[in-house]
């Protein structure tokens, strides 16, 4: 009785472990939609850690947010060890000198607070509250981007699996429906989130 009990426990855990595995920041390979850029290829050589010069292209404001969000993206998802969304916020520390997160929240740019967002989503999708913060206050200074906006709504998707299957599929499909929002992604990218997407519908 004791050993069936057992493997029902770990069936459940290993159950619980593929549902999360296919979930909205698992399941939307983005990254594929721009494998003809530079830098997304050179991410995709680094086995998923971020590399200095990654970081340099994160921080620079010139670079598109939809081609941040696609390196990061190419890194891949999951508990690799390698602590991405940390030293790169170390490196921000450094490079912008903020006291705290507070002073990091108000200070940064959309596009440093996305890339921090989902940086950390990626890393640990079993808890995204913290990457939620960062992502609604990029949406907050740049609500005009699809980009920024749909990345966001994709972290709260995540989080809404706990307690509101309706609501993954409502949190995306407001930004597709919203047509004020400035289209910076690929169609292919979006084409890409809404194959998933679209399944709770």
């Amino acid at each position: 009785m004791k050993a069936k009990l057992a493997l029902l426990l770990i069936a459940a855990v290993v159950l619980s472990q593929n549902l999360f595995a296919d979930s909205p920041l698992t399941s939307t390979p983005i990254s594929e939609a721009y494998k003809d850029s530079k830098i997304v290829q050179l991410a995709s050589t680094t086995e998923g850690r971020l590399t200095i010069e990654l970081m340099n292209y994160l921080n620079e404001s010139m670079h598109q947010v939809e081609l941040k969000i696609a390196v990061i993206n190419q890194l891949g998802w999951g508990f690799n060890g390698f602590n991405n969304a940390y030293y790169f916020y170390e490196y921000l520390q450094e490079k912008y000198n903020f006291k705290d997160t507070d002073e990091f929240l108000n200070q940064a740019s959309a596009d440093l607070l996305i890339s921090l967002a989902y940086l950390q989503a990626m890393e640990n999708y079993f808890n995204v509250d913290e990457p939620i913060i960062y992502a609604l206050k990029a949406r907050s200074k740049n609500n005009e981007s699809y980009t920024i906006n749909i990345i966001c709504a994709l972290i709260e998707a995540q989080k809404a699996m706990d307690s509101d299957w309706s609501e993954v599929y409502n949190l995306t499909n407001n930004v597709r429906l919203n047509r004020s929002l400035n289209r910076d992604m690929k169609e292919e990218a979006v084409k890409i989130i809404f194959e998933y997407m679209d399944l709770y519908k």
